[in-house]
Order: structure tokens, then sequence, then C-alpha cells
């Protein structure tokens, strides 16, 4: 559960509790799964977006669009900080997560929307800010077939007092190509 989530005109505040992170195993060998996200049927003839807005600022603080299939095959796309900077990623697992990450210093303080689509045994992963251009985060797999939710989450594994303010959750025409 998060610390809280209010209603502040037309934005979801949402402050994160201590510790909260999703992960699986790789490189530090724990299994986190209480990571604040509200998430519903996924229509996969549909792409999903999440615009959210937060000063990040303490290492690992984090925020984007949720996607779950069940507690070890899940997808969670957005930005973290890491290292000292704002970075655009993704982690995806199956029984074990990933993790590939870019920096985006210029994205700070700014509305961030990710946005999903399936395409096949795929999920298409694009982020952007504002009405700037696209940009490809991630090409991962996944099977055509699943059943899956997704929505909006935040974490803060190493602090107190994230709030992230998200401002849309929609689904969308999905992309067309990869390209």
């Amino acid at each position: 559960m998060p610390v809280s989530a209010v209603e502040e005109g037309d934005r979801l505040l949402v402050t994160a509790a201590e510790g909260s992170d999703a992960w699986r195993r790789t490189a530090y060998g724990y299994i986190n799964d209480n990571e604040h996200s509200l998430l519903e049927e996924w229509d996969r003839e549909r792409a999903v977006e999440v615009t959210f807005a937060a000063a990040f600022d303490s290492q690992f603080d984090q925020a984007g669009l949720m996607i779950r299939v069940d507690e070890e095959r899940w997808i969670k796309a957005g930005v973290e900080y890491a290292d000292g900077a704002l970075q655009l990623g993704a982690v995806v697992t199956d029984t074990y997560s990933d993790w590939s990450t870019g920096p985006v210093p210029e994205w700070a303080g700014r509305d961030v929307t990710v946005r999903a689509s399936r395409m096949d045994d795929a999920v298409a992963i694009r982020a952007r800010v504002d009405d700037e251009p696209w940009r490809l985060v991630r090409l991962a797999p996944f099977a055509g077939d699943a059943s899956a939710k997704a929505g909006p989450f935040c974490c803060a594994p190493s602090r107190s007092g994230l709030t992230v303010s998200f401002s849309a959750w929609q689904l969308v025409e999905p992309d067309e190509n990869l390209h």
C-alpha cells in the first residue's frame, strides 16, 4: 500500500512507501513485489498510456507503466533515478528480471508519457516528454495469447517521501509498426 493516494484536480498524487520495489532475483538475489500499481485488464487491441511527473532525486525512485501477467512475468517501464541521473528504461521479468536504462536528465520535472502496444509475440514500449517525438524504449517478448493487466506504478526502494503525480491513464490506438 502506498503511504497515500489522493486526487488533486485532474491528478492522482501517490506517495510511495519506503522500500517498495519490483524485482526478481537477478544479480541481487532478492524478490521484491510490493510496488504500488493500479492495474486493470489490458485489451490487447489497444495501447495503454500513463503520464506522470515527480521530483525523482533519490537512488531508484521510479514511476511509469506496469504490465503484469503474474508474479513471475511482468514488465515495468518508465523513469528511474539511478547513479545520480534520471534514466529512461524498462525491466522485463520472466522468472528473472533484467534492466535496461539510458540517461534522460533533460526530462527532469516534466510530464513523461509511457505507452505500450502489443504486436504479435511482443510488446513495443515507447516514451516521450510533453509533445516531443516518441522514443522506442524496448521491444520485449510477450506471449500473444497471455492475459495481462496494465496501469500506472511507482516505487521508492531507498527513501520515504517520493510523491508521483499521475495525470493520465488511458487506452489509445496501438502503434501500427515498430518503425
